[in-house]
Formats: C-alpha cells, sequence, structure tokens
C-alpha cells in the first residue's frame, strides 16, 4: 500500500499514528486496514500531540510562578508519559547493543533483552540532562510550545525516510512487521517535519535542517555498519537524536 489518497484515509493515518506512538486511545481502533508503514507520513501529528501535552504542562507550571528548571523537568517528564518513553526505550537499547556486543547477532540480541546495561544507563541520562537544559534556556510558554513542536514533529518526520532507506536487520519485529514505506510517504513525512522547523524561524529552520540531515547521515551509517538495517530501536533512537538536536538549535534562536 502506499500513502494517503483520500480523506478518510488521512484521519486514518493521523489516527494510527496517535495510537502508536503516544498512549492516547482513541473511540475506535478501526484504522481502514492501513498499517504502520502507510501511516508514517502522519507521525509528525503523534509529535504535535506530544508538544502541545508538553506545552500545557509547562503553561501550567509557569502560571503558578515555578523557575524554569523545575518547570522544564515537568514539560519533559509529561512528554515522556505522553509516548510512555517508547523511544528513550529505543535509545537505551541501542546504546547497550551497539557498544556492547561483539557481533551483530550479538547486538541484536542485547537489543531485545528488557534490562537495561551501563551504556544504555549513560545515553538516557545524557539525553534527559540536555533536553531539559536546553528546555531550561527557554523564557516562557510561547518559546517552549515552539521549540516543543519543531523537535517533535521533525524528530518524526524522519521516521518514513529512515525506514525506506534502510532494509529491517531482523526477519521479524516491529520493524519488519510494518511492511514497506514507498518513496510518497517518506517524502511526505519528511516535508511536514521541515514545515514544523518552521517555529524556530527561517534561520533557525535553516540550521536545524542541516543538523538533522548531518544527523540521519551518520547515524545511518552507523545502523548499517553494526546491525546491516533498521529496527524499531533504532527508529527510536533516531527521535531522540533528532528532538536533541532541535532543541540545541532552538535555545540558541528562541532564548
Amino acid at each position: 500500500m502506499s500513502g494517503p489518497s483520500a480523506p478518510r484515509q488521512l484521519l486514518d493515518d493521523i489516527g494510527l499514528s496517535l495510537v502508536f506512538f503516544t498512549r492516547l486511545r482513541l473511540p475506535s481502533s478501526d484504522f481502514g486496514g492501513r498499517n504502520l508503514a502507510d501511516a508514517i507520513w502522519a507521525a509528525p501529528f503523534a509529535g504535535l500531540a506530544v508538544a502541545i501535552t508538553g506545552a500545557l504542562v509547562y503553561a501550567i507550571a509557569y502560571s503558578l510562578g515555578l523557575a524554569g528548571g523545575p518547570a522544564a523537568a515537568l514539560t519533559l517528564a509529561a512528554t515522556m508519559l505522553a509516548t510512555g518513553c517508547l523511544h528513550e526505550d529505543g535509545l537505551s537499547d541501542i546504546a547497550d547493543g551497539f557498544w556492547g556486543g561483539k557481533t551483530r547477532d550479538r547486538k541484536l540480541e542485547i537489543m531485545r533483552d528488557s534490562r537495561i546495561g551501563a551504556y544504555g544507563a549513560a545515553a538516557l541520562g545524557l539525553s534527559l540532562l540536555i533536553r531539559w537544559s536546553a528546555l531550561s534556556e527557554l523564557a516562557g510558554p510561547s518559546h517552549i510550545f515552539l521549540a516543543l513542536l519543531a523537535a517533535h514533529a521533525a524528530s518524526r518526520g524522519l521516521f518514513g525516510v529512515f525506514m525506506h532507506l534502510l532494509p529491517p536487520a531482523r526477519a521479524d519485529g516491529l520493524s519488519a512487521n510494518a511492511g514497506s514505506v514507498t518513496t510518497e510517504t517518506a517524502v511526505i513525512g519528511a516535508a511536514l517535519g521541515a514545515v514544523a522547523l518552521l517555529a524556530l524561524g527561517l534561520g533557525g529552520a535553516i540550521a536545524a535542517l542541516i543538523l538533522l540531515g548531518l544527523l540521519f547521515a551518520a547515524f545511518r551509517s552507523l545502523c548499517l555498519s553494526q546491525i546491516g538495517g533498521q529496527t524499531g530501536d533504532t527508529i527510536g533512537a533516531l527521535q531522540q537524536l533528532g528532538e536533541i538536536a532541535v532543541l540545541l538549535v532552538a535555545s540558541v534562536c528562541l532564548s
């Protein structure tokens, strides 16, 4: 199947992305037979939902007089709760697998282990620290929302391109079962993510786009050399890296 071609498919794909990438639950779970590969273009809409959640929490904390640091911590916690730490889990699994295993098979085995190791814990700690510090530099609810919108939508806009360009590293699992992502679907998702970067202003959007492009190329090369393709964990790690990159740009452009 391919990208959306009718209003009903648009809604089905957005609904499927929201249910898959967040903890939101919709009244209906019938998405017209669309699979994740069909709907991956709509992942930035899931990012929008996460951004709104985080921005609302920050606005409440700000209205109660909380300082920037605690407000940013609560905002980060809200975004993590909104996704069930789905992408944080991928980041920790990748860190443990890529640097804890010596062979391709051992790396994939470690990535499936639910336990977290030293590399995974360190990666999570650094991710939280960098994202919190970047959000802490922003002043006021409006800047927080713009930064979260850009970071969460753009990082998820990379999913389709990543799945399109890299083969599944396993014969089973999330990535293999998701289906094949068409060029059209990948381009639509990437375009939506790029549009979201305009929340940072034109200069910020260009800087973030360049940084995301470099990050994408480096991470793609790393995944190919380590495990020969992509898995659900690599997609989660890509989101985390993309979110960090955009938040760093936002801390310069919006502070």
